[in-house]
């Protein structure tokens, strides 16, 4: 059903763009919106149309997909005075974004109002994966809402069914960026002891990668971003900061005190006051190095 639906997507960023590009190459026709002039040229390029607001999109797509950026852009976009709930012909909203469980229920239940149903569809991979559709999907709501737009989802990567109301998959989310940064952030501290220790960071990794200390920094970041230097994973520091936020505080609502979880919360946001809201977030780890009297490596 989802091959006779015209689609939208608002907010074609780091994220969105690689998604909307995938697809437009697999035949659908996308009516696009984002204030960033260069994507939508980009997009329009290979056939997308582009809409003056959100309203306009929803007023031209059954289905229209969301990737924005913070809670509040997010519920004005779906919510505001010229938003997707006015539009006359969208039936399904499926947000993309990372915005936490009570924003995502708050915008269900108004959208619901107005007979639109929400798939909350947080996705994890980067924009490595947004681009190669090795996403990881979590889709929560309404089986029926999910079924129309599932084979959509298989465009992005795999998809993994969560919940039948919208906000399980933000928690999902947010609980798995939180154990990536936490991840990161210690992995960086132990790469920069191990350097400062005379250890070869190649054969650091190699062994953490072989033993009990692996994880996804070990694995992907840091041979991929830190080793060779190109500090280019594609998510910036800012947003690492939004995400752990968030889910520290969606995780103290639930009774969980969240000692760990905030002190990696203080280190991801003390990086971002020291000049690193809009750096790699792979970049922390020069961060960590400075911290330690700059005699690291880290580059």
């Amino acid at each position: 059903m989802s091959e006779q639906m015209k689609l939208g997507f608002v907010g074609v960023g780091v994220m969105g763009r690689p998604m909307a590009r995938r697809l437009i190459e697999h035949g659908h026709s996308l009516v696009i919106y984002d204030h960033n002039e260069e994507a939508l040229a980009e997009l329009s390029a290979i056939g997308a149309q582009v809409a003056g607001s959100a309203r306009q999109v929803a007023d031209s797509a059954q289905v229209v997909f969301t990737s924005l950026p913070t809670p509040a852009i997010f519920k004005d976009v779906a919510l505001g005075a010229d938003g997707l709930v006015f539009g006359k012909t969208i039936r399904i909203l499926v947000d993309l974004s990372t915005v936490g469980s009570r924003t995502e229920q708050e915008v269900a239940a108004g959208l619901l109002e107005k007979g639109i149903e929400t798939v909350d569809a947080p996705i994890s991979g980067g924009a490595a994966g947004a681009q190669k559709g090795t996403l990881a999907v979590m889709a929560a709501g309404k089986p029926e809402a999910i079924d129309q737009v599932r084979e959509l989802f298989d465009i992005f990567g795999k998809v993994f069914i969560v919940g039948e109301k919208a906000g399980q998959a933000q928690l999902l989310k947010l609980l798995n960026n939180m154990l990536s940064s936490t991840a990161f952030a210690i992995t960086s501290e132990a790469f920069v002891a191990g350097v400062k220790g005379g250890l070869d960071p190649e054969v650091m990794m190699s062994v953490f990668n072989a033993g009990s200390g692996k994880n996804g920094a070990t694995l992907d970041k840091f041979p991929k971003q830190v080793l060779p230097g190109t500090f280019d994973f594609g998510f910036p520091i800012g947003s690492v900061c939004k995400d752990i936020g968030l889910a520290v505080e969606e995780c103290q609502a639930l009774g969980v005190p969240m000692w760990l979880g905030n002190t990696a919360r203080q280190v991801w946001n003390y990086a971002a006051m020291q000049d690193g809201k809009s750096r790699d977030m792979t970049e922390l780890v020069k961060y960590v190095e400075s911290w330690s009297d700059g005699k690291g490596v880290a580059r």
